[in-house]
């Protein structure tokens, strides 16, 4: 068996071309979505992300502000530029870029976005607007790589009502949110929580109909704790040294390639969905708003 690939770059191109029509749509009424973006310090990881996700809004016809501030920018500047963005007419939805340089609290920073323009979907409020949420569709923005694993999912037909899922890691940007999506009714699957203190995580994920890993682990999901033919995420990326060249390496051993029946692949799979899920959150953001 050889795995077919979960494609997170094509998904994430037809849904942008999507996007490009709902944002013609929403200009023919006088509203046009924009992306505001946050940036303090100079991380080129950090820099590259936020690069990539303003081209994303130029190909689909958003409007983007960026603002950069130096590493030693002090907290109370942070906080102006982000009164800055909640207020600005023509921002319907931005991002704070994490992380922020040593001494700030994240946490802290977030809850002073206005939830409503809350383009990552992890504000406190919105998270608990996702705990109370019941089958009615979701209107405020969900958070971004969740959303696009579960849009990953839908696009290729993977059954997700009644499946085991088991989810590898439980930081607030992956596990904790894409476990209540999962949970929702609606999408009604069955969710086991693992992370680095499980006992045996090997166990769990051999009775999963669908693995994601997200735990920043290089290789840490072998191929035999895989179910045969079952789906398998690769989210978890971590910067491994090789003889002097940085090398990407995802969660997933590459033998899971040969068990499994569907791979999402560590780069391009998940990560193109986090930032075509964003771009969306941005243009719907501008329909409420407005």
């Amino acid at each position: 068996m050889v795995a077919q690939i979960l494609d997170g770059k094509a998904v994430a191109q037809a849904i942008k071309a999507e996007l490009t029509q709902e944002v013609i749509e929403l200009k023919k009424k006088g509203i046009t979505p924009g992306l505001g973006t946050l940036l303090v310090g100079d991380d080129p990881g950090s820099h590259s992300y936020v690069s990539g996700k303003h081209r994303d809004c130029a190909e689909v016809g958003v409007h983007s502000v960026r603002i950069d501030l130096p590493a030693n920018a002090k907290e109370a500047d942070v906080r102006a530029a982000i009164r800055d963005l909640n207020d600005a007419s023509d921002v319907t939805g931005y991002i704070l870029q994490l992380p922020l340089p040593f001494g700030f609290n994240a946490n802290g920073m977030l809850e002073l976005i206005d939830p409503d323009k809350d383009a990552d979907g992890l504000h406190p409020i919105n998270l608990g607007r996702l705990v109370l949420a019941g089958s009615e569709e979701m209107t405020s923005p969900l958070p971004c790589t969740p959303a696009g694993i579960l849009e990953l999912l839908h696009r290729y037909d993977i059954n997700l009502k009644g499946a085991e899922v088991a989810v590898i890691g439980r930081g607030i940007t992956v596990g904790r949110p894409l476990g209540l999506l999962l949970n929702r009714k609606g999408v009604d699957a069955t969710v086991t929580s693992l992370h680095s203190r499980s006992a045996d995580i090997a166990k769990s994920v051999r009775q999963a109909d669908i693995v994601v890993a997200a735990l920043g682990v290089p290789h840490f999901v072998k191929a035999e704790w895989i179910k045969p033919g079952a789906a398998v995420l690769d989210v978890g990326i971590t910067r491994v040294d090789n003889n002097g060249e940085t090398t990407l390496v995802g969660d997933v051993d590459p033998g899971v390639f040969d068990v499994a029946g569907f791979v999402s692949p560590n780069p391009g799979g998940v990560g193109p969905m986090t930032r075509a899920m964003l771009v969306r959150n941005v243009v719907r953001s501008a329909g409420r708003i407005n």
